[in-house]
């Protein structure tokens, strides 16, 4: 099974017009817990929930493959939120997957721990191999995603009134934080899932403006959204009271790159008071439905959306760089029936590009495949950091090491908090890229 979660952008002219650059003197210069100190920043990868089905990508990939020694934070990807406001799990198909979190039992040799899962044990599935990743892992993070493209429909609703908000807030603290899962067969009930996860992140997409076919959004959303940010930030803080042993519940977010859709549905300032850091979209700048090829994540563009231009504006509407994490991806996005010759980019296409799970969407460790057949050519834009592939009729646009190496050394410069990726499982076996991030952030 396979849902769209990506964030897509629209791109508009009157929304390119607001891309001015800003003045270099407003780049925030390295601090001294984010430019000198490696551990302070933040490597935040999604973990996907289907993505143990068809691309097999299990928990125990992320310790193999040496990732879990490079990451930071796990964001579980995703949990949903009711018709009802409040946030739910079970096995309704397209809605929710209990088995895949919690009621799959995994074998000896698909366990972290390598020991199989046993019939009586209330936690299994991905929610156990993350306990069990955790404990092997100390230090390590995991926090819930609510929303994503697919499943925002009803945050709006949601977080429209105070009552609504802070039942919302409550059913999922309940859920995740306090682990009351429901009951399937011999598995959920009463904290089983307690202490998994560290924090939550709030992946609405979008509030006051649009996002998916079927998510609601209204004028409202700014102010209710700022309020709901604020009203999770007070229950996780009173939970945390209540513990024997004082702990801090991290709260994020993952946050747009379009200035409209920014003014339309963030406060900033105020919403950056309560949010320990913001995960920026630093890719879909450009997707396969649109007409003309174009880069999906270039770090710099001249009148173009890109991962500069992203952090300028939200350090221009008050957030502090320390707070922004950069979000790259670990997939590209592609175009067939490319004419026009050169070297493929900006020209008109046909369409999205054929690929493994869905048209004009490829995961970087088949896209290595391609660049390595001699069939496609690497080029790059080295003073715009963007890199892509072109064969005379497809095109992919993509991060690779090199990128992201470029794109490490600007988190370096800049200040901000670290790099988020979308998502683990386009990663190569041996984890290429998170391996090329985690050195760039040390100076290597």
């Amino acid at each position: 099974m396979r849902r769209r979660t990506l964030a897509r952008l629209t791109i508009a002219a009157t929304s390119l017009s607001l891309l001015a650059a800003l003045p270099a003197a407003l780049a925030p210069a390295a601090t001294a817990d984010g430019g000198g100190h490696h551990q302070a920043y933040k490597r935040v990868g999604y973990f996907t929930q289907w993505g143990v089905y068809g691309r097999n990508f299990q928990v125990k990939d992320l310790d193999t493959s040496g990732t879990a020694d490079k990451l930071t934070h796990i964001n579980y990807a995703f949990g949903n939120v009711g018709p009802d406001g409040k946030c739910f799990t079970g096995n309704v198909p397209g809605e929710a997957d209990a088995w895949a979190d919690y009621v799959r039992p995994l074998d000896a040799a698909g366990s972290v721990d390598g020991v199989a899962d046993t019939d009586g044990q209330p936690l299994a599935g991905n929610f156990n191999q993350l306990r069990e990743l955790k404990a092997k892992h100390p230090g390590l993070k995991v926090l819930i995603s609510l929303g994503g493209w697919s499943w925002s429909t009803h945050f709006s609703d949601a977080a429209r009134t105070p009552a609504s908000r802070k039942a919302f807030v409550a059913s999922c603290l309940d859920l995740y934080i306090k682990g009351n899962l429901p009951v399937d067969g011999a598995r959920g009930g009463a904290g089983a899932a307690a202490g998994l996860f560290d924090g939550i992140d709030l992946d609405w997409e979008w509030p006051g403006s649009e996002g998916d076919t079927d998510t609601v959004f209204r004028p409202e959303d700014k102010q209710n959204f700022t309020a709901l940010v604020r009203e999770f930030r007070t229950q996780l803080d009173a939970y945390a009271r209540t513990l024997k042993k004082r702990k801090h519940y991290e709260l994020t977010a993952f946050v747009p790159a379009a200035p409209a859709k920014i003014d339309a549905g963030f406060d900033v300032r105020r919403i950056m008071r309560d949010l320990d850091f913001v995960t920026l979209q630093g890719y879909d700048f450009h997707v396969s439905g649109e007409k003309t090829t174009a880069q999906q994540s270039a770090l710099f563009a001249r009148d173009d959306f890109s991962g500069d231009q992203t952090v300028r504006d939200w350090l221009r509407r008050g957030a502090p760089a320390r707070k922004l994490v950069l979000g790259v991806p670990f997939y590209g996005q592609g175009w067939t029936g490319v004419t026009g010759g050169g070297d493929g980019l900006g020209q008109p296409a046909g369409g999205p590009a054929p690929a493994t799970w869905a048209a004009g969407y490829e995961d970087y460790k088949a896209l290595k495949k391609l660049a390595a057949s001699g069939t496609y050519t690497v080029h790059r834009d080295r003073h715009n950091g963007h890199a892509w592939l072109f064969d005379g009729t497809t095109l992919w646009t993509y991060d690779d090491p090199h990128v992201l190496r470029t794109k490490s050394s600007y988190i370096r410069d800049r200040g901000l908090g670290g790099a988020m990726f979308w998502s683990l499982d386009g990663d190569t076996p041996d984890g290429e890229l998170i391996t090329a991030i985690d050195r760039g952030l040390k100076g290597r």
